[in-house]
């Protein structure tokens, strides 16, 4: 046991600014997919309730405390905000520019960045990564005054609470933070990927889940994936299932099945609690001694990678 020592040097920490905000609002898929960027961000500020004590009695003496459940809360201030945050402030277009208020509130996540310091690097020791779900918008007061000797950029402001997701061996959260100075880099770059886009790859927010996945696993390799039929296969069963298997877990696809004339195949499409294997069941049976086509397009992993287009054929029994 070494002893204690207080303000060492390079562990003076601190935590100040909000940048980089980006909206995610929530999709009718559950995916919290098509983030923009939220310019003018000035203020969040986190409000955390509940998680109060609750003491019990029992032969005249305090027995125990039940805690409450806990709700995270907060409030955003900026000023101006994305055309997409109109629906979670209730507002819908009806027409180019022409809005109506008092509609019902679209949920949405959140991300943003605070810088961490110390005495060392100043602000460039490291950053966290906020994120936030399932959050609700509040209606808010909006001043517009006369400008004058002294103007000021009118501000806005959103109470907002939440509604926790799921995560494996823990409780339901609306918060996730990601330490940059603690977690692997490049994992940290492949989420942020992710949370930012790519050419060719929309933004999103991946729910706790998957981002644990991130962390948790080792550092991706590049995408791959094998196929049963293999390419040019012949006498494939006509009622049998086509299945690919990939190396990493898949966070979207666009994979389609034709015949050679380029009719598109009714499917159903399942994949494993992996993630990796993705099971292609026709609708029907497959028409015998023809020739069929897997197009394996828009398949992106978690970590973002985007696995080269190709097609595997195969002709049936």
């Amino acid at each position: 046991m070494s002893k204690i020592i207080w303000d060492d040097t390079g562990k003076r920490l601190y935590e100040t600014g909000v940048k980089q905000g980006a909206l995610y609002p929530l999709q009718g898929d559950g995916a919290y997919s098509k983030g923009v960027a939220w310019n003018g961000l000035t203020n969040v500020t986190e409000k955390p309730s509940g998680a109060e004590a609750s003491a019990q009695y029992a032969d005249d003496i305090k027995y125990l405390n039940l805690v409450s459940t806990e709700e995270f809360g907060g409030t955003v201030e900026a000023f101006t905000y994305p055309d997409e945050f109109a629906a979670c402030d209730g507002s819908v277009e009806v027409a180019t520019g022409v809005t109506v208020g008092q509609q019902n509130r679209k949920l949405f996540g959140l991300s943003y960045r605070t810088a961490l310091g110390n005495d060392v690097d100043g602000t460039d020791h490291g950053y966290k990564l906020h994120l936030i779900y399932g959050a609700l918008a509040s209606p808010s007061e909006k001043e517009y005054k006369t400008v004058n000797d002294k103007p000021e950029a009118i501000s806005f402001s959103w109470d907002i609470t939440t509604t926790p997701v799921l995560v494996v061996g823990c409780k339901p959260t609306a918060s996730l933070v990601i330490d940059s100075t603690k977690v692997d880099s490049a994992k940290l770059a492949a989420l942020e990927l992710i949370l930012y886009g790519t050419d060719g790859v929309e933004p999103r927010l991946p729910l706790p889940n998957e981002i644990v996945d991130i962390f948790k696993n080792a550092t991706p390799t590049a995408l791959t994936v094998s196929s049963v039929p293999a390419d040019e296969a012949t006498a494939v069963a006509v009622g049998g299932n086509l299945v690919l298997t990939f190396n990493n877990k898949i966070a979207k696809e666009s994979i389609l099945v034709t015949s050679a004339a380029g009719a598109i195949i009714p499917v159903t499409k399942t994949f494993d609690v992996t993630g990796k294997i993705l099971t292609i069941d026709p609708n029907a049976d497959l028409t015998a001694a023809t020739v069929y086509l897997v197009t394996i397009i828009g398949v992106v992993d978690i970590y973002n990678q985007t696995l080269a287009a190709s097609v595997v054929n195969f002709t049936t029994a």
